[in-house]
């Protein structure tokens, strides 16, 4: 059987450095010690809409990909797909699975949910999963996973007040104005070499 492309692409500023740690240093730490390698097993990051889950599940990808198998998932995204959108999940050092929540509640989503917690755990790979809620009040409709889940390190992520809103948007700034500066050199450098 042909593996198809998912179509899913990781935005270009979702990394570490572009994020505000702000109150979620202990979360940051951790996802970034996730995505080195130096940590494995299950994480759950959870928050309201816009606290960061998606940039910090996408830049723990980001990163693991320089040494590792790594994938980032939207399941809202990929849900239509069905549950074959999880083959060949097993393979990957570090799994990102982005807006779970889409997905509890539904037996044949938790019956394949179980199936790639289990052969990542056996594997020693990394399964890292956000939802707006933590494990213990999602409506699972698997026990079993429920429970790997609620035993899985949990981050509650919060919301950036209005103060390190305007950090934010300073960082990203910053960086952006940085990219601009380092490109002109870029150009240069491949106008050199196209002669």
């Amino acid at each position: 059987m042909r593996q198809l492309p998912l179509g899913v692409r990781i935005a270009d500023r979702a990394v570490f450095a572009s994020f505000l740690t702000a109150r979620n240093a202990q979360a940051v730490e951790h996802l970034q010690a996730v995505g080195r390698g130096a940590r494995r097993g299950a994480v759950w990051i959870c928050g309201a809409d816009g606290a960061g889950k998606s940039h910090l599940l996408q830049a723990t990808c980001v990163l693991a990909s320089e040494t590792l198998h790594a994938g980032y998932f939207p399941l809202a995204e990929l849900a239509p797909l069905g549950t074959g959108a999880l083959e060949g999940l097993p393979q990957l050092d570090c799994v990102c699975l982005d807006d779970l929540d889409t997905v509890v509640g539904k037996l044949a989503w938790e019956s394949a949910l179980f199936g790639l917690y289990r052969e990542l755990e056996e594997r020693g790979a990394s399964l890292v999963a956000a939802a707006r809620g933590p494990p213990a009040l999602e409506t699972w409709a698997l026990p079993d996973l429920a429970s790997r889940f609620a035993a899985s390190t949990v981050f509650q992520l919060r919301s950036l007040d209005e103060h390190e809103q305007l950090e934010a948007l300073q960082l990203r700034a910053r960086l952006a104005a940085t990219a601009l500066s380092a490109r002109p050199a870029l150009a240069l450098r491949v106008a050199r070499y196209a002669r």
